[in-house]
Protein backbone atom coordinates (compact mmCIF):
# COMPACT_ATOMS: atom_id res chain seq x y z
CA UNK A 1 0.00 0.00 0.00
CA UNK A 2 1.27 3.44 -0.86
CA UNK A 3 2.17 5.56 2.16
CA UNK A 4 0.08 8.64 2.83
CA UNK A 5 3.16 10.88 2.53
CA UNK A 6 3.96 9.54 -0.94
CA UNK A 7 0.32 9.88 -1.93
CA UNK A 8 0.15 13.51 -0.74
CA UNK A 9 3.39 14.34 -2.56
CA UNK A 10 2.03 12.85 -5.78
CA UNK A 11 -1.22 14.77 -5.41
CA UNK A 12 0.66 18.03 -4.82
CA UNK A 13 2.84 17.46 -7.89
CA UNK A 14 -0.03 16.70 -10.26
CA UNK A 15 -3.04 18.65 -9.02
CA UNK A 16 -4.50 21.32 -11.27
CA UNK A 17 -5.85 23.51 -8.46
CA UNK A 18 -5.47 23.30 -4.69
CA UNK A 19 -8.70 21.32 -4.19
CA UNK A 20 -7.97 18.77 -6.94
CA UNK A 21 -7.48 15.36 -5.33
CA UNK A 22 -9.39 13.04 -7.65
CA UNK A 23 -9.00 14.14 -11.25
CA UNK A 24 -7.89 11.59 -13.83
CA UNK A 25 -4.37 13.07 -13.89
CA UNK A 26 -3.98 12.69 -10.13
CA UNK A 27 -5.43 9.18 -10.24
CA UNK A 28 -2.85 8.17 -12.85
CA UNK A 29 -0.06 9.51 -10.62
CA UNK A 30 -1.31 7.61 -7.59
CA UNK A 31 -1.72 4.42 -9.62
CA UNK A 32 1.81 4.80 -10.96
CA UNK A 33 3.22 4.96 -7.43
CA UNK A 34 1.17 1.92 -6.43
CA UNK A 35 2.36 0.03 -9.53
CA UNK A 36 5.99 0.76 -8.63
CA UNK A 37 5.48 -0.66 -5.14
CA UNK A 38 3.61 -3.72 -6.38
CA UNK A 39 6.27 -4.40 -9.01
CA UNK A 40 8.98 -4.50 -6.36
CA UNK A 41 6.82 -6.78 -4.19
CA UNK A 42 6.12 -9.19 -7.04
CA UNK A 43 9.81 -9.33 -7.93
CA UNK A 44 10.64 -10.32 -4.35
CA UNK A 45 7.65 -12.67 -3.90
CA UNK A 46 7.29 -14.59 -7.13
CA UNK A 47 4.53 -16.89 -5.86
CA UNK A 48 2.22 -14.13 -4.65
CA UNK A 49 -0.41 -14.45 -7.35
CA UNK A 50 -2.92 -12.14 -5.69
CA UNK A 51 -0.40 -9.31 -5.71
CA UNK A 52 0.33 -10.07 -9.37
CA UNK A 53 -3.40 -9.89 -10.13
CA UNK A 54 -3.67 -6.57 -8.29
CA UNK A 55 -0.71 -5.28 -10.28
CA UNK A 56 -2.32 -6.24 -13.58
CA UNK A 57 -5.60 -4.62 -12.53
CA UNK A 58 -3.80 -1.39 -11.59
CA UNK A 59 -1.94 -1.35 -14.91
CA UNK A 60 -5.22 -1.85 -16.79
CA UNK A 61 -6.95 0.92 -14.86
CA UNK A 62 -4.05 3.30 -15.49
CA UNK A 63 -4.15 2.43 -19.18
CA UNK A 64 -7.87 3.23 -19.36
CA UNK A 65 -7.40 6.53 -17.53
CA UNK A 66 -4.51 7.49 -19.81
CA UNK A 67 -6.57 6.77 -22.92
CA UNK A 68 -9.37 8.92 -21.47
CA UNK A 69 -6.94 11.80 -20.84
CA UNK A 70 -5.46 11.44 -24.33
CA UNK A 71 -8.94 11.55 -25.85
CA UNK A 72 -9.99 14.64 -23.87
CA UNK A 73 -6.79 16.73 -24.00
CA UNK A 74 -3.69 15.55 -25.84
CA UNK A 75 -1.44 18.32 -24.45
CA UNK A 76 -2.26 17.31 -20.87
CA UNK A 77 -1.62 13.67 -21.79
CA UNK A 78 1.81 14.40 -23.27
CA UNK A 79 2.79 16.56 -20.29
CA UNK A 80 1.61 13.86 -17.86
CA UNK A 81 3.53 10.98 -19.41
CA UNK A 82 6.63 13.15 -19.58
CA UNK A 83 6.29 14.15 -15.92
CA UNK A 84 5.63 10.60 -14.71
CA UNK A 85 8.19 9.02 -17.04
CA UNK A 86 5.99 6.65 -19.02
CA UNK A 87 6.40 5.55 -22.59
CA UNK A 88 3.72 6.45 -25.07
Amino acid sequence: MISSEAKQKTIKDLQINKNDTGSAVVQVGILTERIKELTEHVKANKKDHMARRGLLQAVGKRKRLLSYIAEKDSKTYLALIKKIGLRR
